[in-house]
């Protein structure tokens, strides 16, 4: 039988591992959180994206410039999940600049970009 004691170690010893490893992030990549505190693994290709350089500029102004603890963009999950696939696309630069100027002009959450009552026009520019 094994002593509870070095059950004890092992078992403290386990949760720092799985708690490490939870918040690191791999090799290539780096983690966000949105403003409902969902986890996002983000490729570090992606800090070329304009999208993103904004996200951080307004988590910045609302958050202020944390030393310590996650990075929390200004966002929802929902919304978050939309930029990742419009990056994933490859998306023009114009279209990129467009969901800039409506980061930048709204308050960043998924009811402001995707309202329940939408005729087909807007939504196929949301589609794109």
């Amino acid at each position: 039988m094994i002593n509870p004691k070095k059950l004890i170690r092992m078992a403290r010893k386990w949760q720092k591992t799985a708690a490490a490893h939870h918040r690191v992030a791999d090799k290539g990549h780096f983690v966000v959180y949105s403003s409902d505190r969902r986890r996002f693994v983000i490729p570090l290709a992606y800090l070329n994206s304009e999208i993103f350089r904004e996200l951080f500029q307004m988590s910045e102004e609302e958050f202020g410039i944390q030393s310590a603890g996650p990075i929390i963009l200004p966002c929802d999950s929902v919304f978050m999940d939309y930029v990742i696939s419009f990056i994933q696309r490859g998306i023009a630069k114009d279209l990129e600049r467009a969901l800039i100027m409506s980061i930048a002009s709204s308050n960043c959450s998924s009811s402001s970009y995707f309202p329940q009552e939408q005729n087909n026009e807007q939504l196929l520019l949301c589609a794109f």
